[in-house]
Protein backbone atom coordinates (compact mmCIF):
# COMPACT_ATOMS: atom_id res chain seq x y z
CA UNK A 1 0.00 0.00 0.00
CA UNK A 2 1.00 3.64 -0.88
CA UNK A 3 1.87 5.60 1.91
CA UNK A 4 -0.21 9.24 1.72
CA UNK A 5 0.28 12.41 3.16
CA UNK A 6 -1.61 13.03 5.72
CA UNK A 7 -3.72 16.44 5.86
CA UNK A 8 -4.30 17.64 9.69
CA UNK A 9 -7.77 18.53 8.45
CA UNK A 10 -9.17 16.15 7.15
CA UNK A 11 -7.29 13.84 10.22
CA UNK A 12 -9.73 16.05 12.51
CA UNK A 13 -12.72 15.56 10.32
CA UNK A 14 -12.65 11.83 10.76
CA UNK A 15 -11.91 11.46 14.14
CA UNK A 16 -15.05 13.81 14.85
CA UNK A 17 -16.91 11.65 12.31
CA UNK A 18 -15.78 8.28 14.06
CA UNK A 19 -17.75 9.84 17.56
CA UNK A 20 -20.44 11.13 16.12
CA UNK A 21 -20.93 7.64 14.49
CA UNK A 22 -20.58 5.41 17.60
CA UNK A 23 -22.92 8.37 19.73
CA UNK A 24 -25.69 8.12 17.19
CA UNK A 25 -25.59 4.09 17.51
CA UNK A 26 -25.44 4.29 21.12
CA UNK A 27 -28.54 6.58 21.14
CA UNK A 28 -30.05 3.86 18.67
CA UNK A 29 -30.19 1.48 21.05
CA UNK A 30 -31.51 3.77 23.93
CA UNK A 31 -34.28 4.19 21.35
CA UNK A 32 -35.03 0.54 20.29
CA UNK A 33 -34.10 -1.44 23.34
CA UNK A 34 -37.19 -3.37 25.28
CA UNK A 35 -36.16 -3.71 28.76
CA UNK A 36 -35.82 -0.50 31.38
CA UNK A 37 -31.96 -2.28 32.55
CA UNK A 38 -30.86 -1.12 28.59
CA UNK A 39 -33.47 1.58 27.48
CA UNK A 40 -33.38 2.88 31.22
CA UNK A 41 -30.31 1.96 33.23
CA UNK A 42 -28.14 2.37 29.97
CA UNK A 43 -26.33 -0.84 31.08
CA UNK A 44 -24.97 -0.83 26.98
CA UNK A 45 -21.83 -0.13 25.17
CA UNK A 46 -20.94 0.53 21.31
CA UNK A 47 -18.23 0.81 19.40
CA UNK A 48 -16.35 0.79 15.94
CA UNK A 49 -13.32 -1.34 15.14
CA UNK A 50 -11.05 -1.22 12.44
CA UNK A 51 -10.46 -4.63 10.24
CA UNK A 52 -8.02 -5.89 12.82
CA UNK A 53 -10.42 -5.18 15.73
CA UNK A 54 -8.69 -1.80 16.58
CA UNK A 55 -10.96 -0.06 19.06
CA UNK A 56 -11.40 3.17 16.54
CA UNK A 57 -14.08 5.15 18.94
CA UNK A 58 -15.73 4.68 21.52
CA UNK A 59 -19.31 6.27 22.72
CA UNK A 60 -19.82 7.80 25.91
CA UNK A 61 -21.44 4.75 27.19
CA UNK A 62 -20.60 2.12 29.69
CA UNK A 63 -16.58 2.44 29.93
CA UNK A 64 -16.29 -0.51 32.03
CA UNK A 65 -17.46 -2.62 29.33
CA UNK A 66 -15.50 -1.42 25.91
CA UNK A 67 -11.52 -2.17 27.55
CA UNK A 68 -12.70 -5.48 27.38
CA UNK A 69 -13.02 -5.41 23.48
CA UNK A 70 -10.06 -6.44 22.85
CA UNK A 71 -9.75 -9.28 24.40
CA UNK A 72 -13.23 -10.24 23.37
CA UNK A 73 -11.87 -9.19 19.50
CA UNK A 74 -9.36 -11.53 19.54
CA UNK A 75 -11.50 -14.66 20.74
CA UNK A 76 -13.63 -13.94 17.63
CA UNK A 77 -10.84 -13.06 15.39
CA UNK A 78 -8.57 -16.41 15.36
CA UNK A 79 -12.06 -18.42 15.54
CA UNK A 80 -13.48 -17.12 12.44
CA UNK A 81 -10.52 -16.25 10.61
CA UNK A 82 -11.02 -16.88 6.77
CA UNK A 83 -14.74 -17.80 7.06
CA UNK A 84 -16.39 -14.27 7.61
CA UNK A 85 -18.76 -13.29 5.13
CA UNK A 86 -21.24 -10.39 4.15
CA UNK A 87 -24.25 -10.39 6.82
CA UNK A 88 -22.47 -12.16 9.84
CA UNK A 89 -23.59 -11.53 12.75
CA UNK A 90 -21.34 -12.81 15.55
CA UNK A 91 -22.88 -13.24 19.23
CA UNK A 92 -20.66 -14.28 22.35
CA UNK A 93 -21.20 -13.65 26.45
CA UNK A 94 -18.68 -16.56 28.00
CA UNK A 95 -16.64 -15.29 30.34
CA UNK A 96 -13.89 -17.79 29.90
CA UNK A 97 -14.27 -17.30 25.91
CA UNK A 98 -13.97 -13.39 25.59
CA UNK A 99 -16.96 -12.62 27.42
CA UNK A 100 -17.37 -10.89 31.25
CA UNK A 101 -20.64 -12.29 33.12
CA UNK A 102 -23.57 -13.87 31.08
CA UNK A 103 -26.05 -11.15 31.05
CA UNK A 104 -23.47 -9.07 28.75
CA UNK A 105 -24.21 -10.14 25.28
CA UNK A 106 -21.59 -9.14 22.52
CA UNK A 107 -22.55 -8.66 19.63
CA UNK A 108 -20.13 -8.08 16.32
CA UNK A 109 -21.10 -7.24 12.70
CA UNK A 110 -17.98 -6.97 9.85
CA UNK A 111 -18.30 -4.90 7.63
CA UNK A 112 -17.55 -5.19 3.93
CA UNK A 113 -17.11 -3.51 0.85
CA UNK A 114 -16.78 -5.05 -2.51
CA UNK A 115 -16.18 -8.70 -0.19
CA UNK A 116 -13.32 -7.23 1.47
CA UNK A 117 -13.53 -6.41 5.58
CA UNK A 118 -13.33 -2.88 6.83
CA UNK A 119 -14.11 -3.46 9.83
CA UNK A 120 -16.71 -3.99 12.76
CA UNK A 121 -19.84 -2.54 14.54
CA UNK A 122 -19.89 -3.95 17.72
CA UNK A 123 -22.47 -3.68 20.77
CA UNK A 124 -22.63 -4.91 24.34
CA UNK A 125 -25.65 -5.36 26.26
CA UNK A 126 -26.76 -6.09 29.76
CA UNK A 127 -29.69 -8.18 29.09
CA UNK A 128 -32.65 -8.65 31.34
CA UNK A 129 -31.99 -12.53 31.62
CA UNK A 130 -30.10 -15.16 30.94
CA UNK A 131 -31.17 -18.21 32.48
CA UNK A 132 -29.83 -20.02 35.14
CA UNK A 133 -30.50 -20.22 39.12
CA UNK A 134 -32.34 -16.76 40.06
CA UNK A 135 -34.18 -14.26 37.79
CA UNK A 136 -31.98 -11.83 35.78
CA UNK A 137 -28.75 -13.74 36.17
CA UNK A 138 -26.94 -11.50 37.92
CA UNK A 139 -27.00 -13.02 41.66
CA UNK A 140 -23.87 -12.96 43.57
CA UNK A 141 -24.42 -16.26 45.74
CA UNK A 142 -23.80 -18.49 43.23
CA UNK A 143 -20.39 -21.01 42.84
CA UNK A 144 -19.90 -21.50 39.70
CA UNK A 145 -20.62 -20.33 36.36
CA UNK A 146 -22.79 -23.27 35.45
CA UNK A 147 -25.52 -21.89 37.99
CA UNK A 148 -25.43 -18.42 35.91
CA UNK A 149 -27.09 -19.23 33.25
CA UNK A 150 -27.05 -19.96 29.31
CA UNK A 151 -23.39 -19.67 27.66
CA UNK A 152 -22.79 -18.89 24.74
CA UNK A 153 -19.87 -19.57 22.86
CA UNK A 154 -18.44 -17.24 19.82
CA UNK A 155 -21.25 -18.53 16.91
CA UNK A 156 -23.09 -16.53 14.65
CA UNK A 157 -26.37 -15.16 15.06
CA UNK A 158 -26.51 -14.54 11.37
CA UNK A 159 -24.59 -16.31 8.73
CA UNK A 160 -24.97 -14.52 5.19
CA UNK A 161 -27.89 -12.44 6.71
CA UNK A 162 -29.80 -15.59 7.80
CA UNK A 163 -31.04 -16.20 11.35
CA UNK A 164 -29.46 -19.24 13.00
CA UNK A 165 -32.95 -20.50 14.34
CA UNK A 166 -31.27 -23.12 16.48
CA UNK A 167 -29.41 -20.68 18.40
CA UNK A 168 -32.47 -18.48 18.74
CA UNK A 169 -34.11 -21.51 19.96
CA UNK A 170 -31.71 -22.31 22.67
CA UNK A 171 -32.05 -18.93 23.89
CA UNK A 172 -35.52 -18.76 23.80
CA UNK A 173 -35.78 -22.28 25.73
CA UNK A 174 -33.80 -21.06 28.21
CA UNK A 175 -34.75 -17.46 29.29
CA UNK A 176 -37.34 -16.03 31.31
CA UNK A 177 -38.30 -13.31 29.18
CA UNK A 178 -37.80 -14.14 25.77
CA UNK A 179 -39.51 -11.14 23.67
CA UNK A 180 -37.40 -8.65 26.39
CA UNK A 181 -34.23 -11.13 25.16
CA UNK A 182 -34.92 -11.08 21.14
CA UNK A 183 -36.16 -7.24 21.39
CA UNK A 184 -32.97 -6.09 22.54
CA UNK A 185 -30.75 -8.46 20.87
CA UNK A 186 -32.89 -6.53 17.54
CA UNK A 187 -31.74 -3.20 18.89
CA UNK A 188 -27.82 -4.62 19.04
CA UNK A 189 -28.66 -5.51 15.62
CA UNK A 190 -30.75 -2.06 14.50
CA UNK A 191 -27.37 -0.50 15.98
CA UNK A 192 -24.62 -2.48 14.47
CA UNK A 193 -26.60 -1.68 10.82
CA UNK A 194 -26.35 1.76 11.97
CA UNK A 195 -22.41 1.64 12.22
CA UNK A 196 -21.90 -0.39 9.22
CA UNK A 197 -23.96 2.42 7.03
CA UNK A 198 -22.63 4.93 8.35
CA UNK A 199 -17.88 3.46 8.11
CA UNK A 200 -19.38 2.95 4.25
CA UNK A 201 -20.21 6.15 3.71
CA UNK A 202 -16.75 6.92 5.25
CA UNK A 203 -14.80 5.02 2.85
CA UNK A 204 -17.12 6.16 0.49
CA UNK A 205 -16.14 9.87 1.04
CA UNK A 206 -12.44 9.14 1.76
CA UNK A 207 -11.31 6.27 -0.43
CA UNK A 208 -10.59 2.44 1.32
CA UNK A 209 -6.72 2.97 1.11
CA UNK A 210 -6.69 6.58 2.98
CA UNK A 211 -8.89 6.44 5.26
CA UNK A 212 -7.20 3.21 6.92
CA UNK A 213 -4.38 5.34 6.61
CA UNK A 214 -5.87 7.57 9.08
CA UNK A 215 -7.19 4.81 11.14
CA UNK A 216 -3.20 3.94 11.78
CA UNK A 217 -2.46 7.61 12.48
CA UNK A 218 -5.37 8.09 14.90
CA UNK A 219 -4.34 4.74 16.94
CA UNK A 220 -0.73 6.53 16.59
CA UNK A 221 -2.08 9.75 18.14
CA UNK A 222 -4.08 8.03 21.10
CA UNK A 223 -0.78 6.29 21.87
CA UNK A 224 1.34 9.50 21.37
CA UNK A 225 -0.58 11.75 23.66
CA UNK A 226 -1.29 8.56 26.33
CA UNK A 227 2.77 8.40 26.36
CA UNK A 228 3.69 12.51 26.85
CA UNK A 229 1.11 12.62 29.38
CA UNK A 230 2.89 9.31 31.57
CA UNK A 231 6.61 10.58 30.40
CA UNK A 232 5.82 13.36 33.08
CA UNK A 233 4.86 11.50 35.69
CA UNK A 234 7.30 10.78 38.25
CA UNK A 235 8.86 7.80 37.95
CA UNK A 236 9.14 4.64 40.22
CA UNK A 237 6.46 1.93 41.47
CA UNK A 238 2.96 3.39 43.71
CA UNK A 239 0.97 1.03 45.38
CA UNK A 240 -2.52 1.10 47.10
CA UNK A 241 -4.32 -1.54 48.94
CA UNK A 242 -8.38 -1.20 49.10
CA UNK A 243 -10.98 -4.16 50.38
CA UNK A 244 -14.16 -5.84 49.38
CA UNK A 245 -16.37 -6.63 52.59
CA UNK A 246 -16.94 -9.87 51.62
CA UNK A 247 -18.49 -12.74 49.19
CA UNK A 248 -21.49 -13.17 50.73
CA UNK A 249 -20.25 -16.44 52.30
CA UNK A 250 -17.54 -15.71 54.16
CA UNK A 251 -17.09 -12.09 56.50
CA UNK A 252 -13.05 -12.25 55.52
CA UNK A 253 -12.68 -9.13 53.51
CA UNK A 254 -11.08 -9.47 50.24
CA UNK A 255 -7.98 -7.22 49.38
CA UNK A 256 -7.25 -5.65 46.07
CA UNK A 257 -3.95 -4.56 45.77
CA UNK A 258 -2.47 -2.67 42.84
CA UNK A 259 0.93 -1.17 42.16
CA UNK A 260 1.76 0.69 39.24
CA UNK A 261 4.95 1.26 37.78
CA UNK A 262 5.92 4.38 36.14
CA UNK A 263 9.24 3.66 33.51
CA UNK A 264 9.35 5.95 30.94
CA UNK A 265 6.34 6.44 28.98
CA UNK A 266 5.05 3.21 30.02
CA UNK A 267 2.99 1.89 33.20
CA UNK A 268 2.87 -1.23 34.08
CA UNK A 269 -0.37 -2.09 36.85
CA UNK A 270 0.35 -5.56 38.85
CA UNK A 271 -2.46 -6.67 41.08
CA UNK A 272 0.20 -9.56 43.05
CA UNK A 273 -0.98 -9.92 46.16
CA UNK A 274 -4.65 -9.47 45.63
CA UNK A 275 -7.26 -12.11 47.03
CA UNK A 276 -7.57 -15.69 45.45
CA UNK A 277 -10.53 -16.44 43.75
CA UNK A 278 -13.49 -16.93 45.54
CA UNK A 279 -16.76 -18.95 46.37
CA UNK A 280 -19.24 -16.14 45.47
CA UNK A 281 -19.64 -14.60 42.21
CA UNK A 282 -17.84 -11.69 42.76
CA UNK A 283 -14.82 -13.14 40.47
CA UNK A 284 -13.85 -10.84 37.48
CA UNK A 285 -12.28 -11.63 34.11
CA UNK A 286 -9.03 -10.44 33.57
CA UNK A 287 -10.50 -8.72 30.16
CA UNK A 288 -12.70 -6.90 32.88
CA UNK A 289 -9.91 -6.06 35.26
CA UNK A 290 -7.92 -4.50 32.41
CA UNK A 291 -11.01 -2.71 30.99
CA UNK A 292 -11.15 -1.14 34.68
CA UNK A 293 -7.77 -0.31 34.77
CA UNK A 294 -7.63 1.46 31.03
CA UNK A 295 -10.63 3.70 32.26
CA UNK A 296 -9.05 4.70 35.55
CA UNK A 297 -5.69 5.60 33.88
CA UNK A 298 -7.64 7.28 31.38
CA UNK A 299 -9.55 9.72 33.56
CA UNK A 300 -5.91 10.79 35.20
CA UNK A 301 -4.86 11.69 31.12
CA UNK A 302 -6.07 15.45 28.87
CA UNK A 303 -9.12 15.59 27.75
CA UNK A 304 -7.78 15.72 24.36
CA UNK A 305 -6.74 11.83 24.50
CA UNK A 306 -8.68 10.19 22.09
CA UNK A 307 -10.47 6.83 23.31
CA UNK A 308 -9.17 4.59 21.07
CA UNK A 309 -6.91 1.05 21.50
CA UNK A 310 -3.70 3.97 21.02
CA UNK A 311 -3.88 4.25 24.70
CA UNK A 312 -3.94 0.22 25.53
CA UNK A 313 -0.67 0.09 24.05
CA UNK A 314 1.22 2.56 26.92
CA UNK A 315 -0.19 0.11 29.59
CA UNK A 316 0.70 -3.36 30.87
CA UNK A 317 -2.16 -5.22 33.01
CA UNK A 318 -1.38 -8.21 34.93
CA UNK A 319 -3.07 -10.72 37.63
CA UNK A 320 -2.21 -13.98 38.98
CA UNK A 321 -4.29 -16.53 37.46
CA UNK A 322 -6.45 -18.33 40.11
CA UNK A 323 -6.95 -15.04 41.67
CA UNK A 324 -10.19 -13.29 42.17
CA UNK A 325 -8.64 -10.64 39.17
CA UNK A 326 -8.24 -13.83 37.04
CA UNK A 327 -10.46 -16.71 38.19
CA UNK A 328 -10.16 -20.24 36.52
CA UNK A 329 -12.89 -22.05 35.29
CA UNK A 330 -15.76 -22.73 37.05
CA UNK A 331 -14.92 -19.77 39.25
CA UNK A 332 -18.83 -17.60 39.36
CA UNK A 333 -18.33 -14.27 37.70
CA UNK A 334 -22.26 -12.98 37.66
CA UNK A 335 -21.48 -10.04 40.03
CA UNK A 336 -17.86 -9.12 38.91
CA UNK A 337 -18.71 -5.87 38.89
CA UNK A 338 -18.51 -5.17 42.09
CA UNK A 339 -14.78 -6.26 41.77
CA UNK A 340 -14.26 -3.98 38.82
CA UNK A 341 -15.69 -0.56 41.10
CA UNK A 342 -12.97 -1.99 43.63
CA UNK A 343 -10.08 -2.18 41.14
CA UNK A 344 -10.79 1.08 39.82
CA UNK A 345 -10.44 2.76 43.24
CA UNK A 346 -7.44 0.59 43.96
CA UNK A 347 -5.54 2.34 41.06
CA UNK A 348 -6.74 5.93 41.52
CA UNK A 349 -5.35 5.21 45.35
CA UNK A 350 -2.09 4.37 43.23
CA UNK A 351 -2.77 7.54 40.68
CA UNK A 352 -3.57 9.49 43.83
CA UNK A 353 0.15 9.30 44.41
CA UNK A 354 1.72 9.88 41.10
CA UNK A 355 -1.14 12.59 39.19
CA UNK A 356 -2.84 13.88 42.85
CA UNK A 357 -4.44 16.92 40.83
CA UNK A 358 -6.69 14.15 38.22
CA UNK A 359 -7.65 11.72 40.85
CA UNK A 360 -10.84 11.87 43.40
CA UNK A 361 -11.65 10.10 46.75
CA UNK A 362 -13.01 7.09 46.67
CA UNK A 363 -16.70 7.17 45.41
CA UNK A 364 -19.71 4.90 46.67
CA UNK A 365 -18.10 1.74 45.93
CA UNK A 366 -19.92 1.07 42.41
CA UNK A 367 -23.70 0.87 41.93
CA UNK A 368 -25.68 -1.43 44.35
CA UNK A 369 -28.21 -3.83 42.13
CA UNK A 370 -31.57 -4.12 43.51
CA UNK A 371 -32.84 -7.27 41.81
CA UNK A 372 -36.05 -8.37 42.19
CA UNK A 373 -38.29 -10.41 40.65
CA UNK A 374 -42.13 -12.36 40.66
CA UNK A 375 -45.21 -12.63 39.13
CA UNK A 376 -47.18 -9.33 38.51
CA UNK A 377 -50.88 -9.77 40.47
CA UNK A 378 -52.53 -7.58 38.18
CA UNK A 379 -50.71 -8.14 34.63
CA UNK A 380 -50.64 -12.02 35.48
CA UNK A 381 -47.17 -12.39 34.00
CA UNK A 382 -43.97 -12.60 35.34
CA UNK A 383 -41.38 -9.43 36.09
CA UNK A 384 -37.79 -8.97 36.19
CA UNK A 385 -36.46 -5.37 37.73
CA UNK A 386 -32.74 -5.03 38.11
CA UNK A 387 -32.38 -1.59 39.66
CA UNK A 388 -28.81 -0.07 39.86
CA UNK A 389 -28.49 2.67 42.12
CA UNK A 390 -25.76 5.15 41.21
CA UNK A 391 -24.50 7.47 43.74
CA UNK A 392 -21.50 9.78 44.50
CA UNK A 393 -18.17 11.21 43.49
CA UNK A 394 -15.46 11.32 45.92
CA UNK A 395 -14.02 15.13 46.54
CA UNK A 396 -11.58 16.18 44.15
CA UNK A 397 -8.58 18.70 44.12
CA UNK A 398 -10.78 21.73 43.59
CA UNK A 399 -14.22 20.64 43.75
CA UNK A 400 -16.66 18.85 46.08
CA UNK A 401 -17.86 15.73 44.82
CA UNK A 402 -21.05 15.41 43.47
CA UNK A 403 -24.42 13.21 43.89
CA UNK A 404 -27.44 11.23 42.37
CA UNK A 405 -24.79 10.96 39.36
CA UNK A 406 -23.42 7.74 37.73
CA UNK A 407 -19.90 6.11 39.37
CA UNK A 408 -17.36 7.42 36.40
CA UNK A 409 -16.73 4.22 35.00
CA UNK A 410 -20.19 3.62 33.83
CA UNK A 411 -21.72 6.41 32.65
CA UNK A 412 -25.36 4.50 33.18
CA UNK A 413 -28.31 6.58 34.84
CA UNK A 414 -30.44 5.49 37.75
CA UNK A 415 -33.47 4.32 37.20
CA UNK A 416 -36.75 7.30 37.16
CA UNK A 417 -39.13 6.30 40.15
CA UNK A 418 -42.28 7.17 37.81
CA UNK A 419 -40.90 4.45 35.24
CA UNK A 420 -40.20 1.76 37.52
CA UNK A 421 -43.58 2.15 39.40
CA UNK A 422 -45.48 1.73 36.02
CA UNK A 423 -43.81 -1.21 34.93
CA UNK A 424 -43.39 -3.39 38.24
CA UNK A 425 -45.84 -3.71 41.12
CA UNK A 426 -43.21 -1.80 43.16
CA UNK A 427 -43.75 0.99 45.34
CA UNK A 428 -40.73 3.09 46.38
CA UNK A 429 -41.02 4.66 49.59
CA UNK A 430 -38.26 7.12 49.61
CA UNK A 431 -35.58 8.27 47.36
CA UNK A 432 -33.03 11.08 48.21
CA UNK A 433 -29.97 11.86 49.50
CA UNK A 434 -28.37 10.66 52.85
CA UNK A 435 -27.62 13.23 55.31
CA UNK A 436 -23.70 13.11 56.07
CA UNK A 437 -22.95 10.55 54.19
CA UNK A 438 -20.54 12.07 52.44
CA UNK A 439 -16.72 12.49 53.82
CA UNK A 440 -15.73 15.70 55.42
CA UNK A 441 -12.79 17.61 53.74
CA UNK A 442 -11.96 20.77 52.18
CA UNK A 443 -13.58 19.32 49.67
CA UNK A 444 -16.40 17.17 50.64
CA UNK A 445 -17.25 13.81 48.98
CA UNK A 446 -20.88 13.25 47.34
CA UNK A 447 -24.06 11.95 49.58
CA UNK A 448 -25.19 8.22 49.21
CA UNK A 449 -28.62 7.60 48.18
CA UNK A 450 -31.48 6.49 49.92
CA UNK A 451 -33.97 3.85 47.82
CA UNK A 452 -36.85 1.98 49.18
CA UNK A 453 -38.83 -0.26 48.04
CA UNK A 454 -41.94 -1.91 49.30
CA UNK A 455 -43.51 -5.23 47.38
CA UNK A 456 -46.96 -4.98 45.96
CA UNK A 457 -46.57 -9.02 45.09
CA UNK A 458 -46.30 -11.96 46.88
CA UNK A 459 -43.27 -14.40 46.85
CA UNK A 460 -40.67 -12.10 45.11
CA UNK A 461 -37.59 -13.28 44.79
CA UNK A 462 -34.63 -10.05 46.03
CA UNK A 463 -31.39 -9.93 45.07
CA UNK A 464 -28.82 -7.18 46.80
CA UNK A 465 -25.28 -6.25 45.59
CA UNK A 466 -23.98 -4.02 47.40
CA UNK A 467 -20.62 -3.50 49.35
CA UNK A 468 -18.87 -0.44 51.77
CA UNK A 469 -20.42 -1.30 54.64
CA UNK A 470 -17.45 -1.79 56.58
CA UNK A 471 -14.40 -0.92 54.09
CA UNK A 472 -15.86 2.47 53.70
CA UNK A 473 -14.61 4.44 50.68
CA UNK A 474 -11.76 5.92 51.78
CA UNK A 475 -10.74 10.00 51.82
CA UNK A 476 -7.39 11.64 49.79
CA UNK A 477 -4.86 13.88 51.68
CA UNK A 478 -6.60 14.23 54.85
CA UNK A 479 -10.21 14.10 53.74
CA UNK A 480 -12.38 11.90 55.82
CA UNK A 481 -13.92 8.27 54.60
CA UNK A 482 -17.37 8.71 53.61
CA UNK A 483 -20.53 6.45 55.58
CA UNK A 484 -21.18 2.93 54.99
CA UNK A 485 -23.72 1.13 53.51
CA UNK A 486 -26.98 -0.58 54.78
CA UNK A 487 -29.74 -2.80 53.74
CA UNK A 488 -32.34 -3.05 56.02
CA UNK A 489 -36.30 -5.50 56.24
CA UNK A 490 -38.51 -3.63 57.04
CA UNK A 491 -37.50 -0.67 58.30
CA UNK A 492 -40.62 0.61 60.83
CA UNK A 493 -41.13 -2.98 62.07
CA UNK A 494 -38.69 -5.74 62.81
CA UNK A 495 -36.01 -3.44 61.16
CA UNK A 496 -34.02 -6.44 60.20
CA UNK A 497 -30.43 -5.60 59.55
CA UNK A 498 -29.71 -7.34 56.23
CA UNK A 499 -26.23 -8.14 54.82
CA UNK A 500 -24.58 -6.79 52.30
CA UNK A 501 -24.91 -9.27 49.46
CA UNK A 502 -27.93 -12.22 49.67
CA UNK A 503 -30.73 -13.41 47.80
CA UNK A 504 -34.10 -14.35 50.04
CA UNK A 505 -37.77 -14.87 48.84
CA UNK A 506 -40.34 -12.20 50.24
CA UNK A 507 -43.80 -11.92 50.96
CA UNK A 508 -45.87 -9.08 50.19
CA UNK A 509 -45.79 -5.51 51.63
CA UNK A 510 -41.94 -6.22 52.78
CA UNK A 511 -40.28 -3.58 52.60
CA UNK A 512 -36.43 -3.04 51.28
CA UNK A 513 -34.34 -0.10 52.28
CA UNK A 514 -30.81 -0.03 50.90
CA UNK A 515 -28.94 3.35 52.10
CA UNK A 516 -25.57 3.22 50.15
CA UNK A 517 -22.40 4.79 51.07
CA UNK A 518 -20.96 8.24 50.52
CA UNK A 519 -18.06 9.52 48.76
CA UNK A 520 -14.72 9.89 50.57
CA UNK A 521 -13.44 13.82 51.17
CA UNK A 522 -10.51 15.58 49.44
CA UNK A 523 -7.88 17.41 52.00
CA UNK A 524 -8.57 18.59 55.56
CA UNK A 525 -12.01 19.48 56.58
CA UNK A 526 -10.43 22.15 58.81
CA UNK A 527 -9.43 23.60 55.42
CA UNK A 528 -13.33 23.67 54.37
CA UNK A 529 -14.40 27.41 53.16
CA UNK A 530 -16.93 28.21 56.24
CA UNK A 531 -19.29 29.62 53.44
CA UNK A 532 -19.51 26.26 52.03
CA UNK A 533 -20.74 24.38 55.18
CA UNK A 534 -22.86 26.63 55.81
CA UNK A 535 -24.39 25.87 52.53
CA UNK A 536 -24.59 22.64 53.14
CA UNK A 537 -26.48 23.06 56.58
CA UNK A 538 -28.95 25.14 54.44
CA UNK A 539 -29.30 22.91 51.93
CA UNK A 540 -29.97 19.40 54.75
CA UNK A 541 -26.43 17.94 53.13
CA UNK A 542 -24.91 18.36 56.28
CA UNK A 543 -27.01 18.36 59.66
CA UNK A 544 -25.49 21.08 62.47
CA UNK A 545 -24.57 18.75 64.50
CA UNK A 546 -22.50 16.67 62.08
CA UNK A 547 -20.78 20.28 60.92
CA UNK A 548 -19.79 20.93 64.50
CA UNK A 549 -18.39 17.53 65.20
CA UNK A 550 -16.30 17.07 61.63
CA UNK A 551 -15.28 20.59 60.53
CA UNK A 552 -14.63 22.11 64.49
CA UNK A 553 -17.65 24.81 64.00
CA UNK A 554 -20.02 26.67 65.84
CA UNK A 555 -23.53 27.88 65.48
CA UNK A 556 -24.98 30.80 66.61
CA UNK A 557 -28.56 31.50 65.15
CA UNK A 558 -27.40 31.24 61.73
CA UNK A 559 -23.75 32.56 61.84
CA UNK A 560 -21.53 29.80 61.59
CA UNK A 561 -17.62 30.16 62.84
CA UNK A 562 -14.81 27.99 63.85
CA UNK A 563 -14.47 26.71 67.21
CA UNK A 564 -12.84 29.23 69.47
CA UNK A 565 -13.34 31.98 67.53
CA UNK A 566 -15.87 33.66 69.23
Amino acid sequence: MLKIKLDPITFAIIKNALDTMVDDMAYAVMRTARSPIIRDVLDYSVTMCDAQGRILSQAKTVALHLGAVPDAMDVVLKKFAGRWEQGDVVVLNDPYEGGMHLPDIFMFKPVFLDGRLQGFAVVIAHHCDVGGRVPGSNAADSTEIFQEGLRIAPMKLYSRGERNETLFEIIAKNVRLPELVFGDLDAQLATCNIGERELLRLIDRYGENDLIAYFDELLDYGERLTRGAIAKWPQGSFEFTDHIDDDGFSPDPIPIRCKITVKGDHLLVDFAGSSPQVKGAINSTLSFVKSSTYLTVRCALGADVPNNAGVYRCIDVVAPEGSILNPRIPAPVAARALTGYRVVDAVFGALAQIAPEKVMAAGEGGNTVIALSGVDPVRKESFILVDMINGAWGGRANKDGIEGVTNPSQNMSNLPVETLEARYPIVIEEYGFRADSGGAGRFRGGLGLVRQYRLASDDVVAQVRSDRAVHVPYGLFGGDAGAGSRNVLNPSTTNEVLPSKFTRSLPIGSVIRHEQAGAGGYGAPGERELSSIEKDVRNGKVTRAAAEYRYGVTFNGEEIARQGDR
